[in-house]
């Protein structure tokens, strides 16, 4: 009888262990739910980042061109980008994990989508909507600015805490 107790909780931790640590994980990069076919979470809601940087043009991923960094999947629309991203992917990743450049200038994460966007200098900021989008655009370099310092205090807090 001890045993089944034992391993009823066993099981209970493990599955909050398991649920937890994702969670926190996936936090610090604004990526899509479950896993790509290469067992990392999808990025930049599937957009070709190269593509978006190099030619301002948003173009949907295919999962026949995949590369992983820091741990989430790009898709690229061709062979060429998948290589320039490989050779820099630092570059190529949006800035801020990914999520909202504004939220994050003010402490908060949430989800950047590539719809409302801007290439400044090379990097790729993302925003959350139309409205945060054309609050960015009437102080773009202070929201970089701010964004920049905040994303070092927030980055490894999950959203759901701040």
């Amino acid at each position: 009888m001890n045993l089944l107790k034992n391993l009823g909780m066993t099981s209970t931790l493990l599955a909050a262990a398991i649920s937890i640590a994702p969670a926190f994980a996936a936090d610090e990069h604004n990526v899509g739910p479950g896993l790509t076919a290469v067992g990392a979470p999808l990025g930049l809601h599937g957009v070709d980042p190269v593509a978006f940087i190099d030619i301002g043009n948003r173009i949907a991923g295919s999962a026949a061109f995949t590369a992983t960094y820091d741990g989430v999947a790009y898709y690229f629309s061709s062979n060429k980008n998948l290589t320039a991203f490989e050779k820099k992917p630092k570059h190529y990743a949006p800035q801020n994990g990914g999520f909202c450049t504004f939220g994050v200038s003010v402490g908060k994460k949430f989800d950047g989508n590539p719809n409302y966007s801007s290439v400044v200098g090379g990097k790729l900021y993302v925003f959350l909507n139309e409205d945060i989008f054309k609050l960015y655009q009437k102080d773009r370099a202070g929201t970089i600015t701010k964004a920049a310092k905040q994303w070092k205090k927030v980055e490894h807090i999950a959203a759901l805490e701040l």
